[in-house]
């Protein structure tokens, strides 16, 4: 019970003092109480605020509650199988006239403690990232399903291809009817050439484990590469493959995603293929100029032209 006092303590309280002192009648025509009431609050009064705190209604005992008898038997029963299920506990105790429902006796267990304390999980430990020293040192890519609700030809499929540096986060979007092996080994000699042009060297591309990147879990010729690591292997990079179920691995692609789905396909329309790729290419030179934080409040194309022609120092003037 909390030792607060409530305003309906503090009118009882005057109450009480108003019928000790003129009587039930006055009290009962004053405060417009029966006197029932007075009497049950009097007779609780011991002169203090707390004891006029409700107390609780709840019984104190149910007809058809546990008998010690009963009691007695479950504690003599989990004495000597500690280690059996509560439904063949449940089962065994029948048997010795136990009459009682499962649920029943579980509460029962679990009020007497006697199920075991649950253990506590270890705290996952997160492996330290590593923070990457120039651009094109690795270079994330995913894919995204274009929702359908944007699409105005239903029958029609359309995906973004999704190439972000870690260094300067700097995306390049491809436009795709398909998502295959074939579509990403041509979005990723497309991602060669545009950071080429930009001065960036593709060192090592990261991917899930989806068949249109790798065999890794195929059920046929796991070791025969596919179309987009052979495109890979020619152009010299190397490709490295996260963890099983494990996207936050490929967290800068992936949360790049959600803000392309707050930007772009919660609001927008896509015709054709054509359409598509057009308004693909005008939303990545706007994510490209937009300040992030992890950047210093630097876009992603200032980060990169900042690690090519960094800031002078600044000059020390004497006086």
């Amino acid at each position: 019970m909390s030792n607060s006092i409530t305003q309906d303590m503090r009118y009882r309280q005057s109450l009480m003092l108003f019928a000790k002192k003129y009587g039930v009648s006055k009290a009962c025509r004053k405060y417009n109480r029966a006197p029932s009431y007075i009497y049950f609050w009097l007779k609780r009064w011991d002169g203090t605020v707390a004891s006029l705190a409700c107390q609780s209604r709840r019984p104190h005992h149910h007809p058809n509650e546990h008998t010690p008898e009963d009691i007695a038997l479950i504690k003599r029963m989990r004495r000597r199988n500690p280690d059996l299920g509560l439904t063949e506990l449940w089962y065994r105790l029948r048997d010795k006239g136990y009459k009682y429902r499962p649920e029943s006796l579980y509460r029962v267990m679990r009020k007497l403690e006697m199920f075991p304390p649950p253990q506590k999980k270890e705290k996952r430990k997160s492996k330290p990232y590593e923070q990457m020293d120039h651009p094109g040192q690795r270079i994330q890519i995913d894919v995204k399903v274009v929702p359908l609700r944007c699409l105005a030809n239903p029958e029609e499929r359309l995906f973004q291809y999704t190439a972000m540096d870690e260094y300067s986060r700097l995306r390049y979007l491809g436009s795709y009817p398909e998502q295959s092996t074939y579509s990403s080994a041509d979005f990723l000699r497309k991602t060669v050439a545009w950071f080429k042009r930009r001065g960036v060297k593709v060192e090592c591309v990261q991917t899930d484990n989806g068949f249109e990147f790798t065999n890794r879990f195929a059920r046929g010729d796991r070791n025969k590469p596919t179309l987009f690591e052979a495109t890979a292997a020619s152009l010299g990079i190397r490709h490295k493959l996260i963890r099983p179920y494990t996207p936050r691995h490929n967290g800068k692609v992936e949360r790049s995603h959600r803000e392309d789905q707050k930007l772009l396909y919660d609001s927008h329309r896509f015709f054709s293929l054509a359409d598509f790729g057009a308004q693909l290419a005008a939303h990545q030179n706007r994510t490209n100029n937009r300040p992030m934080r992890p950047l210093g409040w630097l876009s992603p194309r200032q980060k990169l032209l900042s690690f090519f022609s960094p800031p002078p120092a600044p000059t020390v003037q004497y006086v």
